[in-house]
Formats: C-alpha cells, sequence, structure tokens
C-alpha cells in the first residue's frame, strides 16, 4: 500500500505529464534507449514507442536498470515492427511527427515552431540515424545545428536537447494547454500506483 507521500508524488507526476510521444526506431544499444527513457521522465514524456525493424527487439522494462535509474518502470510503451505501423497509428490520434536528421533540408531546433499540441518526436539508430521510410512519413525534419567538426551527438544527448526544446517552447506558449486531460491524468495515477 503506497504512503500518502507515494500517492500525492504520483497525482503530481501524472499532473505534469505532456501531450508527447517520443519514437525510438532500430536503437541497437538497449542502454542508450534506457538513458534516453530517463530524460522522457524528468520531461514528463510519458509514451515511448519502439520500432523494430531492422534490430534485435528488447523489452523496454527489462534493460538498464541503472542507465535509466528505473525511469522505464514509470513509463508507457508500445512496440512496432516498421516504421509506418508506428506512424500510422501516431498520425491517427492526431499527433505531428518530427523526425531528427542530421543536415540537409531539416529546420534548425533552435528556430522550429515545437508548440503543436500532440507532437510526437522520432530518433533513430546510433550508427544509421532514422530510416528513409521513417524521415519519409514524418511530417517536419529537424537537425540540432553543428559548430564543431563531429557531426552528431549521442542519441540521449540529442533525445535530451530535443525534450527540452519542446518542453520550452511549450512553456513559453502557455504550458496548461499541452498537460494531459484530467481523465488521462487520473487514468496515469492508476498505473503508477500498481507499478
Amino acid at each position: 500500500m503506497p504512503t500518502p507521500e507515494r500517492v500525492q508524488r504520483f497525482r503530481e507526476v501524472a499532473e505534469g505529464r505532456q501531450q508527447g510521444v517520443v519514437v525510438l526506431e532500430d536503437i541497437h544499444d538497449p542502454h542508450n534507449a534506457e538513458a534516453v527513457f530517463r530524460s522522457c521522465d524528468a520531461f514528463g514524456f510519458q509514451r515511448v514507442c519502439l520500432i523494430f525493424d531492422q534490430e534485435e527487439p528488447f523489452d523496454p522494462r527489462r534493460v538498464g536498470k541503472l542507465t535509466s535509474s528505473s525511469a522505464n518502470k514509470w513509463l508507457d510503451f508500445a512496440t512496432y515492427d516498421s516504421a509506418e505501423a508506428c506512424l500510422d497509428a501516431l498520425h491517427e490520434d492526431g499527433y505531428e511527427v518530427v523526425a531528427t536528421v542530421a543536415g540537409g533540408e531539416a529546420e534548425d531546433l533552435f528556430e522550429a515552431d515545437l508548440t503543436a499540441s500532440r507532437i510526437a518526436v522520432m530518433l533513430g539508430n546510433e550508427q544509421r540515424g532514422l530510416s528513409p521510410e521513417a524521415v519519409a512519413l514524418a511530417d517536419r525534419l529537424v537537425t540540432i545545428p553543428m559548430a564543431g567538426m563531429v557531426r552528431s551527438l549521442n542519441l540521449s544527448v540529442t533525445a535530451a536537447l530535443l525534450l527540452y526544446e519542446v518542453t520550452r517552447q511549450r512553456r513559453q506558449a502557455g504550458f496548461e494547454e499541452y498537460l494531459l486531460p484530467p481523465d488521462e491524468q487520473e487514468a496515469l495515477r492508476e498505473r503508477l500506483a500498481e507499478r
């Protein structure tokens, strides 16, 4: 039976969750994904979609406890076997899908408008990035500008910067409208208490 303090913490967490989804496509190392889960929890993104098309699937609840500080215990996961299946489901639910890519025709992360009421941010494999299929199905492409010789950041740093920027813009625009509706908050409180 949770203590009153724990019940209050569940309430606070549920009330701070955003209408947002993080999509990870073909992540090779489960520990990299777990580090992303920690940022998801910290910035209030409850839902994570995992796509396993080319990489070996893993159970996000069973790996990387140390890397995620057990954040994986508190998040909700869905697994798909293709980018098409995942993004079709997100589009049907009214999400704008924003894919991260290295340069090209993508919008600069810090100039892009990331205030869609329902946003799904997508990151790809540590070596290959997102698949051409995922990029083609995304609504928008963003990139983190690089000033150095190295052309990319590691997965968890990219995720943290992206989630921070979405959260920052939403806070400036009026954070209340981006939070989960009351009925979803209540359902989440119940799920957290069960875990």
